[in-house]
This record gives C-alpha cells, structure tokens and sequence, in this order.
C-alpha cells in the first residue's frame, strides 16, 4: 500500500505534535483533527490512506470514530490505527471490535510508529 496522506487525531496539542514529528521522515502530507467529530469530516473529505486516532476525546471518542468510519462506504476502506494511553489486553481487543487495525501504547518510540505504517 502506498502511503501518501495520513489523518491524525488527538485532544491534546503535544501529543499531536509528536505523533507529527514521528511521522515526519514518511514525507506523507499530515492532516490534523483534535476530536473524533472533526476526525470523522476530514475522513469524508481528505480520504487519508491511514488514520491515527487517539480513544480517550472529549465530544466522540475515538472508539465511536472508529465505529463511524466502519460504517461508512466512503471511510470503511482506511484503516484506522489507535494511538493510545489504553494498552490493556482488553482495550486491544476492544478497538479490534471497533474496526481498527492495531493500537500503539503510549508512550511510543517513532519507529513503532512506522513499523506499523510498513505493515499496512
């Protein structure tokens, strides 16, 4: 799969900025959306190749993302990968029912970050 444009999500600035920076070596263009709401529109609009979606978000968290995205025929194509404070068995589990395709713990090293991009 060729990457070319990746959505990222996150409620907090900083991480935001570091997920930005971890995947600045790809040379991917980077959209940014800082809840699930607007994570689901620029989803619809962009067409990502990848979504890297945090869970815990004020308004729709990233589990209800998750499930929008699924759902819809214009999004159920992009594979959505969390990106997360919530690393339990069960929480990995949980966002595998949701429709995602792996969750990455934070705090992460860049390189889990794009080891997962070449799995794609």
């Amino acid at each position: 799969m060729s990457i070319q444009k990746i959505l990222i999500c996150d409620d907090s600035q900083t991480d935001l900025m570091n997920l930005k920076n971890a995947l600045a070596d790809t040379h991917c263009i980077l959209i940014t959306a800082s809840n699930g709401d607007e994570a689901v529109k620029k989803a619809k609009s962009e067409q990502p190749d990848v979504i890297f979606l945090d869970i815990v978000m004020p308004e729709m968290d990233g589990y209800a993302a998750c499930r929008t995205l699924r759902d819809d025929p214009a999004t159920k194509h992009i594979p959505v990968i969390f990106v997360s404070s919530k690393s339990q068995k069960a929480d990995r589990v949980w966002a595998q029912m949701q429709g995602a395709k792996d969750l990455i713990a934070k705090p992460y090293e860049a390189k889990e970050i794009a080891e997962k991009l070449a799995a794609l």
